[in-house]
Formats: C-alpha cells, sequence, structure tokens
C-alpha cells in the first residue's frame, strides 16, 4: 500500500535549518508530483511547495520563497524539504502529499513531523 513516512522535524532556533525528508512506497514514485504542506495549531494546512514528477518544475508559496527548496531523488524514492532562515512563524506540523501532477489532489498524506522554531 502507499506509505509516505516524514522525518527530520525538531526543535530550532530562529534563522537556523532543518531539512525534512520523506520516504515513499508502494507506488512508482517517479510518476508522480509530491508536496510539502504544513499545518500550524488553529489554523489550515496550506501548501509550502511542489515539485513535479520530474523534478524540473517546482512551485512554492510566498511566505518560503527563497528560503525553503524542495528536491526529489528517484533511485531512493524520497522527497525533501531544505529549510533555511527559520522564523517562529514556520512552527508547525510539515506533511508530505502525493498526487499525479502538480495541479491535481492530494490523494496521500503522511503522518507529520513537527517543526518548532524558537526565537
Amino acid at each position: 500500500q502507499v506509505q509516505l513516512v516524514e522525518s527530520g522535524g525538531g526543535l530550532v532556533q530562529s534563522g537556523g535549518s532543518l531539512r525534512l525528508s520523506c520516504s515513499a512506497s508502494g507506488f512508482t514514485f517517479g510518476s508522480y508530483a509530491m508536496s510539502w504542506y504544513r499545518q500550524a495549531p488553529g489554523k489550515e494546512r496550506e501548501l509550502v511547495g511542489v515539485i513535479n514528477h520530474s523534478g524540473r518544475q517546482t512551485n512554492y508559496a510566498d511566505s518560503v520563497k527563497g528560503r525553503f527548496t524542495i528536491s526529489r531523488d528517484d533511485r531512493s524514492n524520497t522527497v525533501y524539504l531544505q529549510m533555511n532562515r527559520l522564523q517562529p512563524e514556520d512552527t508547525a506540523v510539515y506533511y508530505c502529499g502525493r498526487s499525479w501532477r502538480i495541479d491535481t489532489a492530494i490523494d496521500a498524506w503522511g503522518q507529520g513531523t513537527q517543526v518548532t522554531v524558537s526565537s
């Protein structure tokens, strides 16, 4: 079955960096677009960034452009989110998601990983 497992979250000081990983299994990873979303307490889940199935196209939320980078390694079935210059407002549970294409709906989610940025 489809499985997405996030890792790499934790506590970091403002201005620091973290790299999240999402390990995928149970499907042909290279055929799908992969996304990172986040959800802060009391807020709706929001898109952070997405990478298309070939890895040639990425889109980001305005709030993270220039600070976060999404990438994928199809040999290891893993999608990454490199987060630099973290701010307290980046504190959230981060989820990876799968979609057929970059503009289609997410049809599978991971369990999430907590990122906490202290000021």
